[in-house]
């Protein structure tokens, strides 16, 4: 399988997560979370069972074989996730941890995919007397890994002495805007709320030319990052439907497949008339593993004898996945956006022929996404229901 394929079928992946939590778990708060990182951790999984519960991974997570899952994920890695700073584009930091009970050697061949494949640092730890100075520590990692942003990814009870293994991952991401906004600017207006009040809240603006598109039903903007010196280009774009109410209807239309998104990309820039944005600033966190459950993965959460390619032991026949924790934070200002996860446990264009002025403003609920335009790489996706709301 080609990585482009291997791109969108984990696009699909991310939209069906999206699409979940968006209208079953939290349809009117503001939500953040990056597929990427959960993507990650259900291949760290599936690198490490075998039989029915392998395939089951390896069919929700949209991958033919244990091996295009390893190439894809060894590429994100290396590709998408190489820091820019020192090229002048975005600060990127990916990293992936293992923390496995003192007792239990991994396999080889599960090492050699975390080491290799994943990057990941292995640490032997005393599940068994020290669970809950494991789970501190993997706190710290965490908020470590993500500039400070993700504190306390492991709720406390959630590593006890059974214990066995932890696998956890941490995403920062930190653009400027390729053209920032002038903070002066900034100024208060009617932010229109899910229940029909308004709220004030500072908004952003400029007079130049943007990436906007309008569709059916709801318009497209693109702000793109600064570029460093190598080919990615990220960038964070705002789906805002047209209705003040129209969220939910936008999110129907995200959920009809991964073309979603590759199709609706405004490619060329427009003047607009008023264009608004607010500042806001998300954090979110939720246990994953009743939403994998109700999708369809099961077997990993059982026990039932699948994930016996980690540990060279015979404990190996009886683990389970009890949990998989995520929780992402974004801030969005006049500088551009810092973001940060951590998980443990797209019809050609028609081009815009008209010169009318487009407005944008986003006075009311939309989705975002952040994504590395080259490979169509989804990092963060959300909503917005109330700015005011950290």
């Amino acid at each position: 399988m080609d990585i482009q394929e291997s791109i969108t079928n984990q696009t699909h992946v991310s939209i069906t997560l999206a699409n979940h939590l968006l209208t079953k778990i939290s349809h009117n708060s503001n939500i953040v979370f990056s597929p990427l990182s959960l993507h990650v951790v259900l291949g760290l999984i599936a690198a490490g069972s075998k039989n029915k519960t392998l395939d089951q991974m390896l069919s929700f997570l949209k991958t033919k074989t244990i091996d295009d899952l390893n190439k894809l994920s060894s590429q994100l890695v290396s590709l998408i996730f190489a820091d820019g700073t020192p090229s002048g584009g975005p600060r990127l930091s990916f990293v992936n941890g293992v923390w496995v009970e003192q007792t239990l050697p991994l396999k080889p061949s599960f090492k050699q995919v975390v080491d290799t494949v994943y990057n990941a640092v292995s640490n032997q730890v005393d599940f068994q007397s020290k669970a809950v100075e494991v789970a501190n520590e993997v706190n710290i990692w965490a908020d470590k890994h993500t500039n400070g942003l993700i504190k306390d990814i492991l709720p406390a009870g959630a590593v006890t002495s059974s214990t066995r293994l932890i696998f956890a991952n941490a995403v920062y991401f930190k653009g400027a805007w390729s053209e920032k906004f002038d903070q002066s600017k900034t100024k208060d207006t009617d932010f229109h709320l899910l229940d029909g009040s308004k709220v004030q809240l500072p908004f952003m603006t400029s007079k130049k030319k943007q990436f906007v598109r309008e569709y059916d039903g709801f318009k497209v903007l693109g702000l793109p990052y600064l570029k460093g010196e190598d080919k990615r280009q990220f960038t964070m774009y705002f789906y805002l439907p047209d209705a003040k109410d129209g969220l939910s209807s936008l999110v129907e239309k995200l959920s009809s497949g991964s073309e979603f998104l590759n199709r609706n990309i405004p490619r060329q820039k427009v003047e607009v008339g008023q264009f608004l944005i607010p500042k806001f600033k998300i954090s979110f966190g939720f246990e994953a593993s009743d939403m994998l459950k109700e999708l369809g993965l099961v077997l990993p959460f059982g026990g039932e004898e699948g994930l016996t390619e980690m540990v060279d032991s015979p404990v190996g026949q009886s683990l389970f996945v009890s949990s998989i924790h995520h929780k992402a934070f974004v801030e969005v200002n006049e500088e551009g956006t810092e973001a940060a996860a951590a998980s443990a446990g797209v019809v050609m264009l028609r081009a815009l022929m008209t010169n009318d002025k487009v407005d944008f403003v986003a006075d009311h609920p939309f989705l975002f996404v952040i994504r590395e335009d080259l490979t169509g790489v989804v990092l963060f996706m959300g909503q917005v229901i109330d700015p005011r709301v950290g």
